[in-house]
């Protein structure tokens, strides 16, 4: 069974909540760690109030005891405690009172779903349309992909981000390994290695706030002890860069995404491209570099993945854009409805997470199996396979 998820819930509603099919059983799951990963989505320089309101923590309602999934459904559940002022607005229930008392939306902001979801589903309050669209949804994304990368990391894949670009500021090359490159930026407000980086980013933050406007960035994903073969040339659908393409695209705000060198590869030519194949005892097959990103002809090939997203700069602006009233049809000023000036280090937060979950769902495709156990077997016996070959 291939591994999938539905999630559902709006912005300001009681709770967002996701069901996740397709884990095996007997997968043990640190919960203060999921809670963790939600927690590091909500961190970051120039994120706005509505952090210091939600606090996200995600509950388990289905699918898991006494620590193990049991191979049912896994149902999560991440609440709003920002719900209690909302009650009235997002009621399910009819409610009488003005547009102003239900908080209608019929000024659409430029860059955000309102007005095309608006035109495409026929509603007229804009506010059904800003609700599900909104980055909030990412939450129980993270909650999910934190799921995929505890299975992953059963397996001995580890993965980590960081912020490569804040606008005009851009993060030096590093070496440092992943699990310090994870311990340093998490200790980065900005999510980046290099200290006197993160002061500039900071000061150009708080500039491009002052100015009421916003910026976006790069983030970058690596992921290390991925096997050999996760992904398939035979059909489009099934070459796993292009899944992860997808799902990085999918993130709220992004707009391009790159797997190793990416775009760089258009402007050299091929011996500064491709990645010599190599091999001695130690390693077996392995590349004399990575410039393609730990991907060949749509399959892993044994070396890191490195994935990259650009995010465009957050629409909701302290001064607004100019746009059209959908009642009137006259220019007005678009509504604010949030505030963060930036928010590419929990970007940063959901990539990782989001190629979390295509990795685990292509190494379940891999090696199948309803129980843990099952796959290990499986596991076990495709790497002895590789190490004969």
């Amino acid at each position: 069974m291939s591994l999938r998820y539905l999630s559902a819930g709006e912005t300001h509603g009681p709770q967002l909540t996701a069901i996740i099919e397709g884990l095996p059983s007997n997968l043990e799951l640190d919960f203060e760690a999921l809670n963790f990963e939600l927690a590091r989505r909500q961190k970051g320089y120039g994120r706005g109030r509505r952090m210091q309101i939600e606090k996200d923590t995600v509950s388990i309602v289905g699918g898991v005891r006494h620590g193990y999934t049991t191979g049912a459904p896994v149902a999560l559940v991440v609440e709003n405690n920002d719900w209690k002022h909302w009650q009235k607005i997002m009621n399910i229930e009819p409610i009488e009172g003005s547009d102003e008392e239900k908080r209608r939306v019929h000024r659409p902001r430029p860059g955000h779903a309102d007005l095309n979801g608006g035109l495409k589903y026929n509603l007229k309050d804009l506010r059904n349309v800003l609700e599900r669209s909104s980055a909030r949804e990412t939450a129980i994304r993270v909650a999910c992909g934190a799921v995929a990368k505890q299975f992953l990391e059963h397996f001995g894949i580890k993965i980590a981000g960081q912020v490569t670009r804040i606008g005009e500021i851009e993060a030096p090359p590093h070496n440092l390994s992943i699990d310090e490159m994870r311990r340093v930026t998490e200790e980065s407000s900005v999510r980046v290695v290099d200290a006197e980086t993160e002061k500039k980013m900071e000061a150009y933050i708080d500039q491009i706030k002052a100015d009421g406007d916003s910026i976006g960035g790069i983030v970058e994903c690596i992921v290390e002890g991925v096997p050999i073969g996760l992904g398939s040339h035979v059909q489009y659908d099934r070459k796993l860069d292009g899944r992860i393409a997808q799902a990085v695209m999918s993130i709220n705000a992004f707009k391009g995404v790159e797997i190793g060198i990416g775009f760089e590869a258009g402007t050299l030519p091929g011996s500064k491209v491709h990645d010599e194949i190599l091999h001695n005892d130690e390693l077996g097959y392995h590349r004399g570099s990575n410039r393609l990103g730990g991907f060949e002809g749509g399959m892993t090939n044994g070396m890191p993945i490195v994935v990259r997203g650009v995010m465009k700069p957050i629409p909701t602006l302290y001064k607004p854009l100019q746009s059209i009233d959908i009642d009137t049809k006259e220019p007005f000023t678009a509504q604010v409805e949030r505030s963060d000036a930036c928010a590419v280090p929990a970007a940063s937060v959901v990539l990782e997470h989001v190629v979390s979950w295509e990795i685990a769902k292509a190494f379940l495709e891999k090696f199948g199996g309803d129980s843990i156990e099952e796959i290990e077997r499986n596991v076990k016996g495709y790497l002895s396979q590789l190490e004969n070959y």
